[in-house]
Order: C-alpha cells, then structure tokens, then sequence
C-alpha cells in the first residue's frame, strides 16, 4: 500500500507523519498559559482548541456534544469517550490533511483556520499529557529480568519461580513522572559502599550508580468498578488510550541496600520521564507482532486468544556527554516482552483494583538478548565491572553529571513511518545537604 499524502509538506523522515496522528498538551504563542490539546503533524502542531473554535470539527457531528475535551489542560477528559471517538478524530483529522481531502474547505483551503490552529512546532511547547493518578512499573521484559537475575543469583536461579506465571509488577510514584526535556537530579540516599563487610552499615550521600531504564509506558482509558476486574482481550485492549516513550531513571546502589523486603523505593522514586505524545493503537496496528515465547500453562485470566498483542517499535538509546559528544548506545525492538499490556491490566485488576483514566502502566525495562540492545547501564557494564566505550574514546559504567540521554522509537512497513519522538533527560548534581 503506497504510504498516505498529505497537501502539507512533511519530511519523509518525520516520526509525525499523516499515518500517526498522536495526541499531546502544549502551550504555544497563541496561549502561552493555558494548555491545549494538540496533534504534531511534521514540523507542525494543531492547536485543537483553536481548531475546535473554528469550527473545524464541524463535518464530524458525533463530536459537536463533546468539543470542551478540547478545552482541558490534559488529555483525560478525551481519553475517558474511549477508543472508538479517538479512532473518528483520528481519521477525521487523517482526512483533512489528505491531499485528497473530503474536506478541503475546513482545513486545506481555510488560511485563517490554518493561522490560528496549525502552528510551527518550534513556537510550542510540550507538557505532561494526562494528570496521572497510579503508576505502575512491570517486569515484563524477560531478557532484562534474565540479564540481571544473573548478575545476582547465577544463571540457574536468575528468575523467580513465579515470573513465567505472572506479570510482575510495583506501584511506582506518580508524582514523579515528568515530560521528556525535564532535569533529573541526581538522588541522595542511603549507601552500602562495601556489601562484603560486617556489620553492614549504610553512608549517605549521591548515588553514585545511576542509571536508566528503557521502557514503553502505557496510559489507561476506562474506569473498572472495585472488586470488578478488566477481563484479558476485547476489554483489557480498550482500556489502553495509548504508548509513550519511557525512561524509569534508577538508582542502582540506593535501590540495592533498601529493596529487600519490600521493593524499591527511593532508588525509582526521583524521576520518571516520558515522551509527550501518546501513540494510539489504531497507529500502531500494522506492526504488531508477537511476544516472546512463554511456554508455561497460564492461568485463564491471563489467556489470550492472539500472540501478536505487543508491537515491533524500533527503540534506541543516546548518550550525550557533557562535550556534546553523541553515542548510540543500544537498539532494540520493543517486541521483547513475555507480557502484553492487555494481560498487564487484567492481573492488575484482578483483584478487583480500580483502573482509572490517566493511570500509568510501564513495561519494564527492554532489552534483546545480544550485547548491543540492553536496555539499562547495569546490563551494558556487566553490573559495573566493564566499560561502555563512547565517542571520543569516553567511558561510562553508570550516568555522570552532565549527561543527556535520549530515547526514540519508531515503526516503518510499507512506506508508512509512525514514530513517538524524543524522550530525554539531563542529569544534575545531587542536592547539597548539610545536617
């Protein structure tokens, strides 16, 4: 199928191209207070309250009852109408970029709609998405699990017994979670500088093991009653508005002196970024593919009566240094899971938890099972012991001040390009604290 054309130009190369139209929050010259829902379309934005008063949704009367959506400053209120209004806006708004549009006259040949409503992407700005109320962090990228299983236990013990049987999860800290471009200081904590010695007794200070975590997060959009869980297929699938890129910074010494017995706490809890425009399904559709293998007999809940519910986005990790030098330090497919969002939702609510619109799922950490896809410094230099060569003939085991990492991921068959843009975070020094 030759890819879709559009009457505005958009280079070939752009990860926002007529085949994505995802959906994010910005702010931009026309309202530089109040935050507007928006789509990125090439090197543009569409402002879609600006939009939404020009009366550009004007050939799409299943909309007319709920243009205030576009009025909020987070997308959960567009969330919350479900997936089948996200699918009409998206291929309403597909259309009427279309060069053979059905519509040129809303859009295509309105000069002053396009003045007010389709902006240069350079005179806006990108905030958080949705008002988060839960995040949760999985487990779910079986190589991960392995590689540092076998840091710690040895590769006959690496997984836990139940890891095959459910998706392992933690509730993560939602205050936290920032916009790609956001700063992430460098966490203070608790230390055990010699783990040999005894007693074991803890220093404080910056962490000096920090690290990422390359993920793929997922927010929610329907609401489960408690005490009734989101059963696995058609029901788990429309619960998920859409993917971002994630970055769930972590800091490998705090977390490894606290985490037993109850999990990581201060060691996650600094910092999580994500990038600002949500990736519906819908767009990604044609690059499913399917999960790793996972042999084990599952219980029914989490049965699916498909294997291709995760997607082969091609994901890849850069490190700037401080000098400006970039390197890519990883590629790997995000395919490498053992579990699917839709089975992620239905264990989470198993229980009978209420799922809200705006939660927060995260994938846990991506990694191949080659040496050049890992997805966290931890895997890279073998738990610290190895350098990771940079340009310049620069080293880094774990993240120094000054560092810049970015995540990207993008989808491509048949001419069609889908991508998510950039997620990125500087670091910074620690907090200076005097007691």
């Amino acid at each position: 199928m030759a890819p879709l054309k559009s009457w505005l130009p958009i280079p070939p190369n752009s990860d926002f191209s007529i085949s994505n139209i995802p959906f994010g929050i910005i702010t931009s010259r026309n309202s530089q207070i109040e935050k507007r829902p928006a789509i990125p379309i090439g090197d543009h934005v569409l402002d879609l309250k600006a939009f939404s008063v020009g009366n550009g949704f004007s050939a799409l009367p299943s909309i007319k009852d709920h243009l205030s959506v576009f009025s909020q400053p987070t997308l959960n209120a567009f969330a919350a109408l479900g997936q089948s209004v996200h699918k009409e806006v998206r291929s309403y708004i597909q259309d009427l970029f279309l060069e053979s549009s059905s519509h040129p006259e809303i859009l295509k040949e309105n000069e002053g709609l396009k003045k007010e409503a389709l902006l240069p992407k350079q005179e806006t700005k990108c905030h958080l998405p949705m008002q988060i109320g839960d995040y949760t962090d999985f487990y779910a990228g079986l190589n991960h699990a392995f590689h540092v299983g076998v840091l710690f236990r040895g590769p006959d013990n690496a997984l836990q017994p139940n890891y095959h049987h459910i998706p392992i999860g933690y509730h993560g800290r939602a205050s936290s979670v920032v916009v790609s471009g956001t700063p992430i200081s460098r966490p203070n904590g608790q230390i055990l500088l010699d783990p040999t010695a005894t007693p074991k007794v803890p220093s404080f200070g910056p962490s000096r093991r920090l690290d990422i975590e390359l993920e793929l997060g997922c927010f929610l959009c329907t609401t489960n009653k408690i005490g009734e869980p989101i059963k696995i297929g058609k029901e788990a699938e429309e619960a998920v508005f859409g993917f971002v890129l994630m970055n769930d910074w972590s800091a490998r010494d705090i977390q490894a002196w606290e985490y037993v017995p109850l999990g990581p706490f201060n060691g996650k809890n600094f910092g999580t970024s994500i990038s600002p425009w949500i990736v519906l399904p819908c767009a990604l559709e044609p690059f499913r593919a399917n999960k790793l293998e996972n042999k084990t007999e599952l219980l029914p809940y989490l049965k699916e009566k498909r294997n291709d519910t995760v997607y082969d986005i091609s994901l890849s990790v850069e490190l700037t240094t401080p000098d400006g030098s970039t390197s890519t330090i990883s590629r790997v497919s995000a395919s490498n899971l053992l579990w699917s969002f839709p089975q992620m939702i239905a264990h989470h609510s198993i229980g009978g938890c209420p799922m809200n619109v705006g939660d927060l799922l995260g994938s846990g950490t991506i990694s191949g099972d080659g040496e050049d896809d890992l997805g966290s410094l931890l895997e890279m230099s073998n738990g610290g012991k190895k350098d990771i060569m940079l340009a310049g003939m620069d080293i880094r085991r774990f993240l120094k001040d000054g560092d810049t990492v970015t995540l990207r991921g993008v989808c491509e068959k048949d001419g069609e390009r889908v991508g998510f843009g950039e997620c990125t975070g500087r670091i910074e020094s620690a907090v200076s604290l005097n007691f």
